[in-house]
């Protein structure tokens, strides 16, 4: 899930008042390929049984069924899980968390060790628990693993990992079969928050595949010290190809950034009338079944102090998007050329939905149509932390959402053996 969505402003100030870390409350509120493989979620096993099966899906374990299932344990999945078990279900025997990633931590335990937990933008709480107290400046990798797994661990929301979910398919008597590294569960409803992050967009401009420099992703960028000495092109509008420009500057050769459009700085606090505006214009899409807008596209970037001072530094100097690459660098159609050693893509992800593949869910827009967080043409199932809820608040308030048009979908629909 991208943290910087919406950055949470539709809530204010979006402090949510519940537990700290650790304290009860008396009422808790409401490249290469090879390098993309070497850092996205990748399902190990955790041990001999977890895999058993998992060749043929008729002889995979078959779990008893439940009525929801829950795919992914960031941000989304977590919310959704406290807000089953806070109106009645029981982890277990009524709903199961399945993530794929080795530890708690979400998306976020995969984030470079450079971006410090006081650089972080719209990083809002759990429901029902204050992530307050935390060192700025250690990595808000380590800062918010730490946190999310307090919250499993408190809220008692035994979250089944690693589980890779291979495929979602139409089952029988109204189920949804899920078909995992761990076995298949049957399931009367399932709220997918799977994020993004495991889906790094690689645009594909003619000349790629003959650069004889490195290319990497944002999901491969560890940090500013290996680009020392280095010419180094970022291409991508977003915060991320920002906070990079900011780190590797003053190590590399030189850096030159590059986007398709020109940058969109935001002076002022993203307040709650603006975070009301972006949240509609992406919904509208959703509702229309078209793919969500780009986190930018919205919130346009926020012009800190840091950015100002880089922006008169000439760290910012935007430059429009080359028309190829060539062996030593790129070249634009006017005929300039410069030579580079690294592409940095800052160019952002795509939402994880390949498991939903089986049950056709996207129409003809290309995206999925949601009314809220249920989608239209079956409202079996729910999408947390995509399109409008694509922000850590939003999908604490999505989770809320899902779980109570769930519980209304269930009664509604009594299970039969």
């Amino acid at each position: 899930m991208n943290d910087l969505s919406v950055q949470g402003a539709v809530a204010g100030s979006g402090a949510v008042t519940g537990r700290e870390v650790g304290r009860p409350a008396a009422s808790p509120a409401v490249i290469t390929g090879a390098e993309v493989a070497a850092t996205a979620y990748i399902p190990v096993a955790a041990d001999a049984g977890a895999l058993a099966g998992q060749g043929a899906a008729g002889s995979a374990r078959v779990h008893p069924e439940v009525d929801v299932v829950v795919i992914g344990a960031g941000q989304a999945g977590l919310a959704s899980a406290y807000h089953l078990r806070r109106t009645g279900f029981a982890p277990g025997s009524d709903f199961v968390v399945l993530d794929h990633a080795r530890g708690p931590g979400g998306a976020w335990q995969y984030r470079w060790p450079t971006l410090t937990f006081g650089a972080v933008h719209g990083m809002h709480a759990l429901p029902g628990m204050e992530l307050i107290g935390a060192d700025p400046t250690r990595p808000s990798s380590e800062v918010i693993a730490e946190y999310f797994a307090a919250y499993e661990r408190d809220f008692e929301l035994p979250v089944r990992r690693p589980v890779h979910v291979r495929a979602v398919h139409e089952g029988d008597g109204g189920r949804l079969r899920v078909e995992t590294s761990a076995g298949v569960w049957a399931t009367r409803a399932l709220i997918n928050g799977t994020g993004t992050w495991d889906r790094p967009f690689w645009p594909h401009p003619p000349g790629q595949e003959a650069f004889r420099g490195r290319q990497l992703h944002t999901a491969q960028y560890r940090g500013p010290e290996e680009f020392a000495g280095l010419r180094v092109i970022v291409v991508g509008g977003g915060t991320s190809a920002v906070q990079h420009l900011m780190e590797i500057a003053p190590y590399a050769a030189a850096t030159t950034w590059i986007t398709r459009r020109p940058p969109n700085f935001r002076a002022g606090p993203f307040d709650e009338n603006r975070g009301r505006a972006a949240v509609a214009l992406v919904e509208e899409r959703v509702r229309r079944g078209l793919p969500p807008l780009s986190v930018v596209s919205v919130t346009g970037l926020p012009l800190t102090d840091a950015v100002r001072r880089a922006r008169a530094a000439g760290v910012l100097d935007r430059h429009p998007m080359f028309d190829r690459i060539t062996p030593d660098g790129v070249v634009w159609r006017d005929g300039r050329r410069l030579d580079a050693d690294v592409i940095l893509w800052a160019t952002g992800f795509r939402a994880s939905l390949d498991h939903l593949a089986p049950l056709r869910l996207r129409g003809p827009g290309g995206g999925i149509r949601l009314d809220g967080t249920r989608v239209v043409t079956d409202p079996r199932i729910h999408f947390v932390g995509y399109g409008p809820s694509a922000s850590t608040i939003g999908a604490g308030r999505a989770g809320r959402a899902a779980v109570r048009d769930i519980r209304r979908l269930l009664a509604q629909t009594p299970a039969v053996a």
